[in-house]
C-alpha cells in the first residue's frame, strides 16, 4: 500500500521505519520543517515535504501523527478530495470522531510505547490498539498494524482514553520521578547510574507480581519519622516536597484499600 506519513516526530519516526521495514511504500513524509521531514524520509526512501498543499493524492492511506491539538485542522485540510483514501491518526487520547464529516474512511492506530528518535525499539512487541469507522476499514487498519506488530487489539475511543491515562502514570510520571531522583543525586555529587539496578529490579518485578504487591518503602508501612525527615530535606524545593508527600499518602492509602 502507498502511505503518506503526516508527521516526523518521535512516534512517526518509529512507525515510519517499521512500515518501511515491513515492505510498505511510504511515499511521502510531511513535517512543518523540511529538515525533520528529510531526516526521516532519507531512512525510508520517501519524499520529504513541508507544506500540506504538497501532499500527494496517490496514497491509499494517510497516517496523521502530529500534535493532538492540530489533528482536526490537518484532517480537515487533507481529507477534501481524497474520499477513497483511509485516514488514520495515532493519538492515544483523541477520539475517532475527530474524522466525522471530514473523511469517508477512517480509523486509529495507537502504538502504546514511549518513543525517541534516536532509540530504536522492537516494534513487533509493541501493543497496537486499533479502531475504525466500519468493519471493512477496520480489517485494513488491523492488517496494517499486524504487519508491524504481533500484538494488535481492537479498542474503542472511550477505553483508549483510559488506556492512555494509565500509560501516563506508568511511563511519563515514572520517568519524571527518575528526573527528580537524578537532580537530587547530582546536587549531592552522586551519579544517576547507581540507580540502574534498582530501576531494573523494580520494573522486572511487575512481570511476576502486581505493582501493588511489589510496593516497598517507608510510605507503604507509613514510617512517619522517615517520611517527615525526607519531606523536610525537600524544603528548598516546595514542588518536590509536595510531590513526595502526595505520592507517600497515595501509596499508603492505595495499599490499605482506602481508594
Amino acid at each position: 500500500m502507498k502511505i503518506a506519513l503526516i508527521g516526523a516526530g518521535r512516534l512517526a519516526t518509529n512507525l515510519g521505519r517499521a512500515l518501511f521495514e515491513a515492505g510498505h511504500d511510504v511515499v511521502q513524509v510531511y513535517s512543518r520543517t523540511l529538515k525533520s521531514a528529510s531526516e526521516l524520509a532519507l531512512t525510508i526512501d520517501a519524499e520529504p515535504i513541508d507544506k500540506l498543499e504538497s501532499v500527494t493524492d496517490e496514497a491509499q492511506i494517510y497516517i496523521i501523527s502530529v500534535k493532538d491539538d492540530v489533528i482536526a485542522d490537518v484532517a480537515t485540510r487533507l481529507c477534501i478530495g481524497r474520499e477513497k483514501a483511509i485516514f488514520i491518526h495515532t493519538a492515544g487520547s483523541i477520539s475517532i470522531d475527530i474524522f466525522n464529516n471530514k473523511a469517508q474512511h477512517y480509523g486509529v492506530l495507537y502504538p502504546m510505547q514511549t518513543f525517541s528518535k534516536d532509540k530504536r525499539v522492537n516494534f513487533s512487541e509493541i501493543p497496537c490498539f486499533v479502531e475504525a469507522d466500519n468493519e471493512e476499514t477496520l480489517e485494513v487498519v488491523k492488517a496494517l498494524s499486524a504487519s508491524v506488530s504481533q500484538r494488535v487489539y481492537t479498542l474503542d475511543s472511550a477505553s483508549r482514553r483510559h488506556l492512555h491515562l494509565a500509560a501516563v502514570f506508568a511511563c511519563n510520571f515514572v520517568n519524571h520521578c527518575y528526573a527528580i531522583s537524578e537532580q537530587l543525586l547530582l546536587n549531592n555529587g552522586i551519579p544517576f547510574n547507581v540507580m540502574y539496578p534498582l530501576i531494573d529490579e523494580t520494573a522486572s518485578k511487575v512481570h511476576l507480581m502486581s505493582p501493588k504487591q511489589a510496593q516497598t518503602g517507608p510510605a507503604l508501612r507509613y514510617d512517619k519519622s522517615v517520611i517527615e525527615s525526607q519531606a523536610k530535606m525537600l524544603d528548598t524545593n516546595p514542588l518536590f516536597r509536595q510531590i513526595y508527600e502526595t505520592m507517600s499518602a497515595s501509596i499508603n492509602r492505595l495499599n490499605n484499600n482506602d481508594q
